[in-house]
């Protein structure tokens, strides 16, 4: 009975071991992915700390996430089988899913505004430009080129003068009474003062970034343009100039593109094609002191 008791623990070793063998690969490419995932989380945690968002909150959006994306995942799945398929994907219980899915849907708002559109429009539009390349001033009324003509080009549903005073409010444009002329102040679209539109750009444009990136390590590498630079040993004055470097590189990029994208816009319309794709555009920086580095690792 003992040796029988031995043979069966030595199995189940072996058992185990050759498990632990067939799925090391995997678990190497999860610990990698955490370790990106905790990347990514970082700067998460620091904004939620700093604007009173408790990690409870974070995470019944996370558990909401996981039921979208597993349900995605298995959309396939005759209903009967997809919430036993979704627990399983993502260790939650059955009754959790239930709960999750059970919420009224939250409301979100347009991920375009007719203040974005205008602002985007006038950086754009080379008819719009001086010869020097700057966004020019433009009379508040008129046929165009005008203030009211630019608004009226984006919408008719809400009046110029609320989406004038909607630009001078986010300073990103002001009016001269004394000429009737308005202007751009900045030639970026940050809503300072605008809590709202900010932490709302910041959801857009980092999360279409993220899905850019998720879409090419999910794929094979090349569903998605996503690439960057990175320099280290500068000076405070060289990352200065990078930065006035990056910044022409945006209005070269904007001056180029927005008009090109505007066109295929139109002519997609004109030949009645099915207009159903979006596209984002990013160009962003970040810079930070550099990690000591031990001179055991130095090059």
């Amino acid at each position: 009975m003992h040796i029988y008791d031995e043979r069966i623990m030595l199995t189940r070793t072996l058992d185990t071991a050759t498990e632990s063998l067939a799925g090391s690969a995997l678990t190497a490419e999860k610990q990698l992915l955490l370790e990106a995932v905790g990347n990514v989380l970082t700067p998460l945690a620091q904004l939620c700390v700093g604007k009173g968002i408790t990690i409870q909150m974070i995470e019944e959006r996370l558990r909401e996430a996981f039921v979208q994306a597993a349900r995605l995942v298995h959309a396939d799945l005759p209903s009967n089988r997809l919430t036993s398929r979704i627990s399983a994907t993502t260790g939650l219980t059955r009754r959790e899913i239930a709960r999750l899915e059970n919420q009224p849907a939250r409301k979100r708002e347009p991920r375009r505004s007719p203040v974005t559109e205008l602002f985007m429009r006038w950086l754009a539009d080379p008819a719009l430009r001086t010869p020097a390349g700057k966004p020019q001033p433009l009379p508040r009324q008129g046929s165009a080129p005008s203030f009211e003509a630019l608004a009226q080009s984006v919408t008719r549903d809400v009046h110029p003068r609320t989406l004038l005073e909607e630009l001078c409010r986010l300073r990103l444009a002001e009016h001269d009474v004394s000429t009737d002329t308005v202007r751009v102040l900045q030639e970026a679209f940050v809503p300072r003062g605008d809590w709202a539109r900010m932490v709302g750009y910041l959801g857009d444009n980092v999360g279409d970034h993220l899905r850019a990136a998720t879409a090419n390590v999910l794929g094979d590498g090349n569903q998605e343009l996503e690439q960057a630079i990175f320099a280290d040993e500068l000076s405070v004055g060289s990352l200065a100039q990078a930065r006035s470097l990056m910044m022409q590189q945006w209005r070269n990029m904007l001056n180029e593109i927005a008009p090109r994208l505007e066109e295929l816009i139109a002519a997609d319309r004109q030949a009645g094609r099915v207009q159903d794709q979006s596209l984002r555009i990013g160009l962003f920086t970040w810079s930070q002191a550099m990690l000591p580095v031990s001179p055991l690792t130095r090059p």
